[in-house]
């Protein structure tokens, strides 16, 4: 096959054209002159912040392996291989939190993330092992059926010999970022690269200028004819050129006169235009800005909830991207009714303590969490099952509305029976008065004469 034709054959042929999307860089620049690639956008500061940022908050979320109990809740399988590979150690040479953090950063920058999955005999899965995006093909073989083809170097490892090596789709961990055809992502670099391309050139304007100006810039104007030119001009950046050399005292000789040069406005605005590339980086990844330092439009009222933000419409997608994903490679058919894996991000969501302690006492008294489950939230210790801490509490003056009716109803027939009680004890109370009255004159009547 031509290379012609490898490149630039239709996406339904269906060879993959958006591996790597090193394509894009190598045909053509971006239109500020400037190349731009995976390793040379990583240089600019706010790339740099925006991928280290998502990163390290998908490798730092706890990531569990669940199954669904009898009795409809889920529990932590413990015991499945799956959830020591994913939790702990996913191969003898990585932990968990540095084999997601570098697939986090392959998916930012080539728009997808591979990890080969190794399996025993048994077909368990015992390891996973990151591979480079930008060495991986994606493609489909005579019967239409996918297969990943890697092309292995020795910057992996010595042993190999820089073979293509093909993989079937249950021998490849497959999250894909955003595409056209669902299977391969691309590139959020190679779609943005004209803006990175005018970051890196401002950059570099602003570096040649300071670097290369002389201070204090202006025109040295000379009453005669100056001889040799180039060698005033050398003498002077020499003496008063870089920022090594500023705000030096200048001496002139001859009737040399300096005349100082304002910046010009297109000079002047180029911290501006830096800074509206670092917005527009931080566009790009969907990062709140004061999270990479630009605190222009932040405030103490606001910032809480842009970080609110950052996880609902930041990492929510990109971890449902990891949970789906992992569950259709990870698990066998007959495991996916029963498990699931799943990121805590409720440690993010948390608000300031004073808040947290309301929510947590609204919910301990209305009797959907228990006092250990509080704790836990809190990474404090359990208290014994013996002495309540796993207990569900509400209060006793709620009732249900239908049963608003009944409380009345009793109420009133209290009410009507109070008054029969009253008129019986009034009667009591005269009978005995009668009875009193009566033994009074019978004792008159048997007083001696």
């Amino acid at each position: 096959m031509s290379i012609f034709n490898r490149w630039f054959r239709g996406r339904d042929a269906p060879k993959d054209s958006t591996a790597g999307s090193s394509y894009r860089f190598f045909f053509g620049g971006t239109t500020s002159g400037k190349a731009v690639t995976e390793r040379s956008a990583m240089q600019m500061t706010a790339v740099y912040s925006c991928v280290r940022i998502l990163s390290e908050a998908i490798a730092g979320l706890p990531l569990h392996l669940y199954r669904y109990a009898e009795n409809g809740s889920k529990e932590k399988a413990i015991d499945h291989p799956l959830y020591e590979l994913l939790h702990d150690e996913p191969n003898p040479e990585m932990t968990s939190f540095v084999f997601r953090e570098t697939l986090m950063t392959h998916l930012l920058l080539w728009g997808n993330a591979y990890a080969q999955i190794i399996r025993n005999g048994k077909g368990d899965v015992v390891a996973l092992y990151p591979l480079m995006p930008n060495r991986m093909t994606v493609d489909r073989d005579e019967n239409g059926q996918l297969y990943y083809e890697y092309q292995t170097s020795t910057d992996e490892a010595h042993t190999m010999k820089g073979s293509l090596v093909r993989l079937s789709p249950m021998d490849v961990l497959h999250i894909p970022g955003l595409g056209f055809d669902g299977l391969v992502g691309y590139s959020p670099i190679a779609m943005a690269k004209n803006a990175i391309g005018l970051a890196i050139a401002t950059e570099e304007y602003g570096s040649k200028f300071f670097a290369n100006g002389a201070t204090p810039g202006g025109i040295l104007e000379h009453p005669g004819v100056v001889k040799d030119p180039e060698r005033v001009r050398e003498s002077w950046n020499s003496a008063f050129g870089g920022s090594a050399n500023s705000n030096k005292v200048a001496v002139l000789e001859e009737g040399m006169k300096y005349t100082p040069i304002s910046i010009s406005p297109e000079q002047a605005q180029f911290l501006e235009t830096r800074k509206f590339q670092i917005d527009e980086i931080a566009r790009i990844f969907r990062i709140p800005p004061h999270m990479i330092g630009d605190l222009d439009k932040s405030s103490y009222s606001n910032i809480e909830q842009q970080s609110l933000e950052f996880v609902k419409y930041t990492l929510d997608p990109w971890v449902s991207r990891w949970e789906q994903s992992m569950r259709r490679a990870l698990l066998r058919p007959e495991e996916k009714k029963d498990y699931f894996f799943k990121f805590n991000v409720d440690g993010l969501l948390r608000g300031d303590y004073q808040s947290r302690m309301n929510g947590y006492a609204t919910a301990r008294q209305n009797g959907w969490m228990s006092a250990n489950d509080i704790r836990e939230l809190e990474n404090l210790d359990r208290i014994p099952e013996n002495k309540g801490g796993d207990l569900y509490l509400i209060n006793g003056n709620m009732t249900k509305l239908e049963d608003a009716g009944i409380f009345a109803a009793s109420a009133s027939t209290e009410t009507e029976e109070q008054p029969n009680e009253e008129q019986e004890s009034t009667e009591k109370s005269e009978e005995s008065q009668e009875q009193s009255e009566s033994g009074d004159r019978l004792r008159e009547r048997r007083k001696p004469l």
